[in-house]
């Protein structure tokens, strides 16, 4: 073949993959490729297509935050002893000769159960032993051991716990222990992969993956559990992460391994996962925690304001919301009121974060203490508006609460006088001197007068072992003791200790 032919196959051939490739961009890769330009993009698909952060995502890799959290996520066992007590009723004159258990197996003058065992799980959020899990877990437990992935097992206390969050911590001697570090759940996003890690159906630690399917949701699972008139906070990550019963007080992380919230809820019609479940985000979660530990309850800030109700029946909110919180009313001696706020006012950010819903300002604020300042973006007249409040709390000032178990019984002790303690044959005592509001009225008969010398089968002599007896108590005590002036001895039981009111 010639020199000169052989170019021209070749320039025909060069001419020809040229041609090709310019048809081809003209006509046919328009129909696989955006139908906009990038100028030409509605602003929600903002940044999707940028370089880095492309639309097809790489494969994403969960074994390394799975493996940091898997050591310091525990499974929960409780026991709740059955409670023995004629709550008031005169000590049979029988049991002096035969005994109490005697006469009881006959007549039936106590209650009697069998010890209740429950399940669940909890996080590590200290080397030396903190654990973070549900109120749920171990309310009313009187005993709560820990087991960790290493099966190792531990005796924990019940440190305090809040019903209006469903939170709990726990403590366990040692150090050295693996634990969590905490993330930002201000910063998750929706569709944002996360991990549950927990001890389901008492099974080995399990881990599930899911993405967040939802923000700031409510569901009235603590209202229904708190007491009437109890300030609850709900606003639940809604993932769909596989959750099911004994997760509850597990963990919810990113795959950073850090945790973003504790697992606590599911929506079921069956009691089983079927699609959905809840945590606690654990920007409230550090708050309510580091409150237990330091104060032994939450300090609660308030902005001092309800809501406006929504007139329109066709919608599911009764609150009026979406593009901020409408004031209905301002409470009197609140930060609302101090700083100016009104009715009609419209709330839409906190902190120069935008706020759409009532449970999502209600839950930023969760995260905040009384006396702590947020900077409060309004509408008012269309026009916006900035003011910065000082938090309080529902006193109206932003005193720190004290709370201890003894203060929830709501009476005041004093060791009983050295007289009565000969008079009575007695080694010793606590006299109840007056009785005001608390669990003791809630619950019991118990009269001014009564001088207590066991609780929970330990005697006790003095307030110094009265009160040391009752902060290792668990979430129930039996009181047993005398009236001067009468016979025998009479016991009360009292729950609740460790539930916030």
């Amino acid at each position: 073949m010639k020199t000169r032919q052989i170019v021209a196959i070749v320039g025909i051939s060069a001419l020809t993959s040229i041609l090709s490739v310019w048809l081809y961009a003209k006509f046919l890769a328009p129909n696989q490729s955006l139908p906009f330009s990038q100028a030409q993009l509605p602003v929600n698909y903002a940044g999707l297509f940028d370089s880095g952060t492309g639309g097809t995502p790489g494969p994403v890799d969960f074994e390394p935050a799975a493996a940091a959290a898997i050591p310091a996520v525990v499974h929960i066992k409780t026991k709740t002893n059955p409670i023995q007590t004629n709550n008031g009723r005169r000590r049979s004159p029988f049991s002096d000769f035969f005994g109490d258990d005697f006469f009881n197996d006959f007549f039936g003058d106590r209650m009697q159960t069998l010890p209740q065992m429950a399940s669940g799980s909890g996080v590590f959020i200290s080397a030396d032993g903190y654990i973070i899990t549900n109120n749920h877990v171990v309310d009313q437990a009187d005993e709560v051991t820990v087991t960790l992935n290493n099966k190792k097992q531990y005796k924990a206390k019940v440190v305090a716990t809040d019903a209006n969050t469903d939170l709990a911590v726990l403590k366990v001697e040692g150090t050295g222990f693996p634990y969590l570090l905490y993330g930002n759940s201000d910063e998750v996003r929706v569709g944002q992969w996360v991990l549950a890690v927990g001890y389901p159906l008492t099974l080995e630690t399990t881990v599930t993956a899911g993405i967040i399917s939802a923000k700031y949701r409510y569901l009235g699972v603590n209202q229904r559990k708190a007491k009437p008139g109890a300030n609850t906070v709900e606003s639940f990550l809604q993932t769909d992460a596989a959750v099911n019963q004994g997760n509850s007080g597990g963990a919810l992380i990113n795959t950073n391994g850090q945790l973003i919230g504790i697992n606590s809820a599911i929506a079921s019609p069956t009691g089983a996962y079927a699609g959905y479940s809840y945590a606690i985000p654990v920007n409230i979660v550090k708050k309510v925690v580091d409150d237990l530990i330091k104060f032994g309850t939450v300090q609660r800030a308030y902005l001092g304001i309800r809501p406006a109700a929504n007139g329109d029946e066709d919608t599911d909110s009764q609150i009026k919301e979406g593009d901020g919180v409408e004031i209905g009313e301002v409470l009197d001696k609140s930060a609302a009121a101090e700083g100016g706020l009104k009715n009609g006012d419209k709330i839409i950010k906190l902190d120069n974060k935008a706020v759409s819903t009532w449970t999502q300002l209600t839950g930023t604020i969760a995260s905040y203490r009384p006396g702590q300042k947020v900077n409060v973006t309004f509408l008012r007249d269309g026009k916006e508006r900035n003011i910065v409040l000082t938090l309080r709390n529902s006193a109206g000032n932003t005193d720190i609460i004290k709370n201890s178990v003894t203060d929830k019984l709501g009476v005041e002790l004093g060791n009983v006088e050295l007289k009565k303690v000969k008079d009575y044959g007695l080694e010793g005592g606590v006299e109840i001197k007056a009785i005001n509001e608390g669990l003791v009225s809630d619950q019991t008969t118990i009269k001014k007068g009564f001088i207590i010398i066991r609780a929970n089968n330990k005697t006790v002599k003095n307030l110094d072992e009265f009160n040391k007896v009752m902060d290792n108590a668990g979430n129930s005590v039996v009181l047993e003791g005398i009236y001067p002036g009468y016979e025998g001895v009479y016991q009360y039981a009292i729950n609740d200790l460790k539930s916030e009111p």
